[in-house]
């Protein structure tokens, strides 16, 4: 009943193109642990009014099949700014449709009125105790994009078999109910309910219990630039440092305000280093900034630049602020809690492919240390399990710039994330200490950890399964590489197979996947290099690390050897030339 991509389907017949008509209709899109992702458009490959009406149908029915209290509890819904205007689809129209399905089966929601940051909904889930949670919104994906991201009762996001019995759901419930297009019914509705101002309070008052030096952050002189990518991040970054008493960031004009165009950038995705921060550079440099903090448009992940004495800009990788973050929330819990025997229940997470700082503190510090596979969905229920057990998780993060500093939020968190590094720097600043600085003190200390990651495009999934292949069968049949180049391998975890050469059994801890492919390789001379296909990206990626014993201050010669293995696993592992992949362009 949507007008305009109703005038899309009837052009395409008109002209008789069969070829736009099979993309549009031949296959559905797949739900999957992070829900939907995909362009908004016709067809039932696309996200629409019709298809969000068919997943929330498919959503309602498995959720009244798991909670009897379903109707007393209820759900939440938030969305970011996205629109699509050619086909009439928009963050907020489709937020609105998902709440008119539950609502016109007697389930409360409690739908944002405005646009927010994608945390607030878990956050949402675990304040009001509610069954589950629904976040429209496609993150940093391309400004044609959208999706429509999950969560469970436990305020993290779902794992199997949970996108299975409501993929199945989906299929079963796909007839729009009787009025599953009139939205203008929930306006109305008693079970409709509007978290913004509570969670606005809420949220804030709960971020505070990170806020360690209230009287430092009034006094700095220390200049931050903040920007929002054209994302929903800006109103929130300003409450955050406001409930830190700290001087609000300057906001990059261009982009503070929500722009579903993205005008100003190539790609909204902060992760794509310096392009995407030309505006914040030239602000930081004009009002005397040193430290740049950006969100992605929902505001869920930061990337951090810092201004070097050269004049010349660093921006930190994800596992360099991991680094400096695990650092900060340790060292302030260890300053508030005296009682020693408190360390055996704490707790830190990182995914497999992140860099493994975070054991190294551990080790030396006492507290404990586990890794996840990789997506924060793992580390939000790990961190939820461990909770419940009475242990404190104070901090996850992964390398693709995620980080989970505050255990109100279980999944990453841009907004927390930023106040709590202003904090840090502000303290550091007290010190004479940039945090470039400081990120070399925590590896003089805890040794040092240099990664390399990159990824190599391949649009055939036969060739990306025979490189897979090849390597499971490297020397004949069922056998591992032995050495790549003239680096030795001394350890295989395969959590496609679930092999594992260093388990007494050979069997891998973490759960296996089949539908994933996914190989880590441990060399002899102390380097890591993981191999994996994307979930959600026509990519193989690769992340690589050299651990160093504290004292071992020798970082050129540890770069230069994380170099000759990266191009010894690009050249023996992948053969792009053979395989005709594509590299990664900057």
């Amino acid at each position: 009943q949507n007008p305009k991509t109703y005038a899309i389907v009837k052009q395409l017949l008109a002209e008789g193109n069969a070829g736009e008509l099979q993309k549009y209709f031949s296959s559905r899109m797949e739900f999957g642990t992070a829900g939907l992702r995909a362009a908004m458009g016709a067809g039932i490959s696309h996200m629409n009014d019709l298809t969000i009406i068919q997943t929330t149908q498919g959503f309602c029915r498995y959720l009244e099949k798991n909670f009897s209290d379903l109707k007393k509890r209820g759900v939440v819904i938030g969305f970011d700014a996205r629109a699509h205007l050619s086909s009439g689809g928009s963050s907020k129209r489709f937020a609105r449709l998902a709440a008119n399905t539950f609502i016109s089966q007697g389930v409360p929601v409690y739908l944002f009125s405005d646009i927010i940051p994608t945390p607030f909904v878990p956050y949402t889930v675990t304040h009001l105790k509610l069954c589950a949670g629904i976040m429209v919104t496609a993150s940093h994906n391309p400004k044609q994009d959208n999706g429509y991201k999950v969560y469970w009762e436990n305020g993290a996001q779902i794992i199997s078999p949970h996108d299975k019995g409501i993929s199945q759901a989906i299929e079963e419930n796909q007839e729009p109910w009787p009025q599953a297009w009139d939205d203008k019914l929930i306006d109305s509705s008693p079970l409709l309910h509007d978290p913004y101002a509570m969670v606005n309070k809420e949220y804030f008052k709960d971020i505070q219990k990170q806020c360690f030096y209230r009287n430092i952050n009034k006094e700095t002189n220390l200049k931050f630039v903040h920007t929002s990518v054209h994302g929903v991040g800006h109103k929130f970054v300003q409450l955050a440092f406001k409930a830190f008493d700290l001087s609000p960031p300057f906001a990059v004009p261009e982009q503070k305000d929500p722009d579903p165009d993205f005008p100003t950038v190539k790609y909204p995705n902060p992760e794509e280093g310096k392009g995407v921060l030309t505006l914040s550079f030239a602000l930081a440099e004009k009002d005397g900034a040193r430290i740049i903090l950006a969100n992605d448009p929902d505001a869920d992940r930061l990337a951090v630049a810092e201004k070097q004495e050269s004049g010349e800009w660093k921006v930190f990788s994800g596992n360099e602020l991991g680094a400096l973050l695990g650092w900060w929330i340790f060292t302030c819990w260890k300053n508030n809690n005296r009682d020693t025997r408190a360390i055996k229940d704490v707790y830190m997470l990182s995914s497999t492919v992140s860099s493994k700082i975070l054991r190294a503190i551990a080790l030396k510090e006492g507290f404990h240390f586990e890794e996840t596979l990789t997506g924060f969905k793992w580390m939000g229920n790990r961190a939820k399990q461990l909770m419940d057990q009475g242990k404190a998780v104070l901090f996850a993060f992964e390398e693709a710039i995620g980080y989970m500093c505050c255990p109100a939020v279980l999944d990453k968190d841009g907004v927390s994330a930023a106040v709590i590094t202003a904090e840090m720097a502000s303290f550091l600043a007290t010190r004479n200490l940039s945090l470039t600085q400081q990120l070399k003190a925590v590896y003089d200390e805890y040794g040092f950890h240099i990664t390399k990651a990159s990824y190599f495009i391949c649009h055939d999934p036969k060739v990306i399964q025979q490189l897979f292949d090849n390597l499971r069968n490297f020397d004949g049949k069922n056998t591992y590489p032995k050495s790549c180049g003239r680096f030795k391998v001394s350890g295989i975890r395969d959590l496609t197979t679930g092999y594992d050469s260093s388990q007494p059994d050979q069997k891998a801890i973490l759960p296996t996947s089949k539908s994933s492919q996914m190989i880590t390789f441990t060399f002899a001379n102390g380097g890591v290099a993981t191999m994996r296909t994307s979930g959600t990206e026509p990519k193989i990626k690769y992340y690589s690390e050299l651990c160093a014993p504290p004292g071992n201050s020798d970082v050129e010669q540890l770069k230069k050897e994380l170099d000759e293995l990266v191009n010894a696993l690009e050249k023996h592992f992948f053969q792009p030339e053979k395989n005709k992949l594509q590299r990664k362009t900057e």
